[in-house]
């Protein structure tokens, strides 16, 4: 037997009050919710809000929607402008998030904070077609399919006007992303689609959020392969503001893909901050070796400036690379610091005392430094990730 709906349950066990109006009753006089809801990721695109505000006001005439803005803490008044129009249009929602960054997981947030069965993302910065939104609703409502891809590299569609490098490394990840976890289109890194709810449903428990490239990790995600079709369009000049592609998102992009193979067995993050932690013992040992043979310094004193050379190093490292989605800025990045290195201290004291009880303890000498190393990278990357860069509430 079937679970009964939740909305059934609610609505026979409120209380019978005669003197009330029945709930249906009353529904039925008011304006339904949207049907479906445009998530917006911004981050500094002020001049591009209005624009296509009118956009897709244009293109949805007739039908129910909304505009969801997931603004990653802008510093340009994008917000203001937001709640401005919000304020002259239901349909225009706002969604702020402070202390963490990343269009995947501003997706994420967008559709979870809505409750249209159909959800859409769009750029703001007018390079994706927004004339596909009716045309991709459709085929949702009308074919027994999960998921509309607007596509660069299918007939008719193009990337535009990107220069030839740009262009080599896109081709690359794409053919890389598509056989690595067998994505069944032709552009899984296109950041303009549309979804229905339950198939996103679906994926949402095991997506990774990492990054830009949300399409890839949906398809990645989902328990059930997802029955996709593509629409071509052409990638056009971005209207206004500065891009956000730089080489970040390349490792950005890697780091989906690794989570995505091995996620499952040890997190991505770890192994990023691992990695970091080996090339901070490199930098240790060379400012070691510096300090005691160039500038002849006592043991104590080279010792102690290797020391904190390499915890500077590793702090700024992960900050921009394990952690660049909640990265510290400003006086933050100052106090970050200051509990990075005290929790990094406190786990090098815990890697002596438990190297020096297993190796008191007849164990073999490499054995018991392993353990003790362990052990603090693993305490230093648990607590770190919870104080010194803990995600925080939008």
């Amino acid at each position: 037997m079937s679970a009964q709906p939740a909305f059934e349950i609610a609505l026979e066990t409120q209380a019978e009050d005669a003197a009330r109006e029945p709930l249906l009753e009353r529904l039925a006089r008011t304006e339904p919710g949207p049907h479906l809801t445009v998530v917006v990721p911004t981050r500094n695109e002020r001049d591009n809000i209005i624009p296509l505000y009118n956009l897709i006001c244009a293109t949805l005439t007739g039908r129910n929607w909304e505009m969801m803005v997931v603004d990653d803490d802008s510093a340009d008044g994008t917000a203001e402008v937001v709640r401005w129009l919000a304020q002259h249009d239901r349909r225009v929602r706002l969604l702020s998030r402070v202390g963490r960054r990343g269009l995947a997981s501003a997706f994420v947030e967008g559709v979870q904070a809505s409750t249209a069965p159909y959800v859409a993302v769009i750029d703001a910065d007018l390079q994706h077609d927004e004339t596909l939104l009716p045309r991709m609703l459709q085929l949702l409502e009308d074919e027994p399919i999960d998921i509309v891809v607007g596509s660069r590299y299918v007939d008719h569609g193009g990337i535009g006007d990107w220069d030839q490098g740009r262009a080599r490394i896109s081709a690359m990840a794409t053919q890389l992303g598509r056989k690595l976890l067998r994505v069944p289109v032709n552009d899984p890194m296109s950041g303009f689609f549309m979804i229905r709810r339950e198939a996103f449903a679906g994926a949402m428990l095991n997506l990774s959020s990492i990054g830009f490239k949300i399409l890839i990790d949906l398809f990645a995600s989902s328990p059930q392969p997802l029955r996709a079709r593509e629409l071509p369009f052409e990638f056009r000049t971005r209207h206004s503001g500065e891009s956000k592609f730089d080489t970040m998102i390349g490792i950005e992009y890697l780091m989906l893909l690794a989570d995505k193979l091995i996620g499952h067995i040890v997190p991505v993050r770890f192994l990023m901050f691992a990695a970091i932690g080996a090339s901070g013992l490199v930098t240790h040992l060379a400012v070691l070796w510096a300090g005691l043979n160039l500038l002849s310094l006592p043991f104590a004193a080279a010792q102690a400036s290797a020391t904190l050379i390499a915890m500077v190093g590793n702090f700024a490292l992960n900050n921009v690379l394990t952690y660049r989605d909640r990265r510290l800025t400003g006086w933050k990045f100052v106090s970050g610091l200051v509990s990075f290195c005290a929790i990094c201290g406190i786990g090098a004291i815990a890697n002596v005392g438990i190297a020096s009880i297993l190796f008191a303890g007849h164990a073999l000498w490499w054995v018991a430094g392993l353990a003790g190393a362990a052990m603090s990278v693993v305490w230093n990357y648990a607590v770190t990730s919870a104080l010194t860069w803990r995600q925080k509430g939008g």
